[in-house]
């Protein structure tokens, strides 16, 4: 699965990503690519970050990614993913 991880536009404290193109297994659970971000990141432990899917709602984090890009897929194929550290809304 093509999965685009963009950095909020008002994100403050969080770094951006080298890279923001990734290919996910269609079984990896969101929360396993999740901290595989938070690793890229290079976040501490106590650093929290959200995902939120096309800069809208915050994903359950025990969905697949399969379930998650076929629910929220964009129509160019890939699904957005966006980063932020703290919950935005609105």
């Amino acid at each position: 699965l093509q999965v685009v991880v963009e950095r909020y536009q008002q994100e403050k404290t969080l770094p951006p990503l080298t890279r923001t193109k990734f290919l996910v297994a269609q079984d990896l659970p969101l929360a396993q690519f999740a901290a595989t971000l938070r690793t890229r990141l290079c976040l501490s432990s106590s650093q929290t970050f959200y995902l939120l899917v096309n800069n809208r709602g915050l994903p359950n984090m025990t969905v697949t990614m399969q379930e998650l890009y076929q629910d929220n897929k964009d129509e160019d194929g890939f699904l957005y993913l966006t980063y932020a550290s703290q919950e935005m809304f609105g």
